[in-house]
């Protein structure tokens, strides 16, 4: 039966490898590919592939990309010999890696090949991985299956799998026993991955904990925060990060709450998408507002409109009070409330975080982070928090310390991707 789905699902994409195509150009018109670069998304390549040993890691977006860039650093610190291929799949999280890691020539990034079997076999013709690993729930059956024919050793790193995912695998045992017995060994994150993951078939299953709780704090310009400490010296802000469509407008009326009884109060607000900027800004009504991508600095009193990307350390260590957006309004999901935590921030989120269950559930025990339902209650934290200097940071040290909890986990993470290259490694 597994043989008859892997077929089913590698003819299917083949017949819509067309429709992908236009598909692919549909989004560079919406700035989600980039133009000198969407042949890699069909397996093409311009580059030769450097000699010597080639670790290949798979990062879908900005959170996974994040988590392994710890990973990285351990893994050059214990082979500088070793090139290591990072894909991933968005825009975004390319640009985050271009600035995190910089022009470490051992380090490359290209995008992942959509999961067409040509396109995959090109793709993996062209690099040859002596190993790789996959981040978090990134399972294609076109590209695993083509790293099994080519005897590649794969791990699954910092891996998830939630109830509901693990409801619809379950539909599939067989299909979810041949995806998951190809990997040579998986990470969990939690031991309730753990053994959603063993009772699908996987085979070899750890937890030896979060990468989440390993990464490093969000880097900064000193000049520009600097500067902004003296701007903003003696005035009450605080920050709203990450926001979704439906959130800025609950922003708003948080602002609207507290401005009364705090003259002064600048709430600086982050979209996670920065190309909703202008769209954004019209729905403040009778709100003040500035907006950081016309070049504009934070109003005397109002919304700073903070429509810019990689600046989220900058706005975390100037504001010591957080609501992590998407999480308030359904669907929702959550974002990474541990970016946060690490810079001593007091942190609230709504109720919608299934994204991050472990992440917010530890840093509520401790004392770190405050669940709100809606915007009266976002205002009533704030302005608890704007009040109570001691409280809030308490508040900040508690999620402080929960959010280092993993600090060794990257090198022990690197000493297993590392194993893979051996010769003894299986697949």
């Amino acid at each position: 039966m597994s043989s008859l789905i892997s077929g089913a699902w590698a003819g299917a994409a083949t017949a819509i490898a067309p429709a992908l195509r236009l598909w692919l150009h549909l989004r560079l018109r919406r700035g989600k590919e980039i133009a000198d670069r969407l042949a890699e998304r069909r397996g093409r390549e311009r580059t030769s592939r450097p000699p010597g040993r080639l670790l290949w890691l798979h990062a879908a977006s900005v959170g996974e990309t994040v988590s392994i860039l710890p990973v990285l650093a351990a893994l050059e610190a214990q082979d500088p010999a070793l090139t290591i291929l990072v894909t991933t799949g968005t825009v975004t999280s390319a640009a985050l890696l271009a600035q995190r890691v910089g022009a470490r020539p051992r380090v490359l990034h290209r995008f992942v090949p959509l999961d067409v079997p040509a396109w995959v076999g090109r793709f993996l013709d062209h690099w040859r991985p002596d190993a790789a690993g996959f981040v978090e729930s990134e399972l294609w059956p076109n590209l695993l299956a083509a790293c099994r024919r080519r005897r590649i050793p794969l791990m699954l790193v910092n891996a998830r799998l939630s109830a509901r995912s693990h409801a619809r695998w379950s539909r599939l045992p067989g299909f979810a026993r041949h995806v998951l017995g190809g990997f040579s060994l998986i990470q969990a994150q939690t031991p309730a991955d753990a053994e959603r993951l063993s009772g699908l078939g996987a085979g070899r299953v750890t937890a030896p904990g979060d990468l989440k709780f390993a990464a490093p704090k969000l880097p900064v310009d000193p000049a520009a925060l600097a500067r902004l400490r003296i701007e903003l010296d003696g005035r009450p802000v605080w920050l709203a990060a990450s926001t979704h469509p439906g959130e800025e407008a609950l922003v708003f009326d948080v602002h609207r709450r507290l401005a009364p009884a705090h003259p002064g109060l600048l709430t600086i607000l982050v979209p996670r998408h920065p190309e909703r900027g202008a769209k954004i800004a019209e729905e403040a009504g009778d709100v003040a507002v500035t907006r950081r991508a016309d070049g504009e600095g934070p109003p005397s009193q109002g919304v700073w409109l903070c429509d810019t990307l990689g600046e989220m350390g900058l706005w975390y260590r100037l504001a010591p009070i957080v609501f992590v957006g998407r999480s308030l309004l359904p669907p929702g999901g959550g974002q990474n409330p541990l970016e946060p935590a690490r810079l001593g921030c007091a942190i609230a989120v709504g109720p919608h975080t299934g994204n991050f269950v472990t992440q917010v559930r530890s840093l509520e025990a401790c004392g770190g982070l405050q669940r709100v339902a809606n915007a009266e209650q976002l205002a009533a934290f704030v302005d608890a928090m704007l009040r109570g200097p001691t409280s809030r940071e308490a508040i900040g040290r508690a999620a402080k310390a929960a959010a280092s909890r993993d600090a060794d986990l990257p090198a022990r993470t690197a000493e297993a991707l590392l194993g893979l290259l051996s010769r003894d490694a299986t697949g």
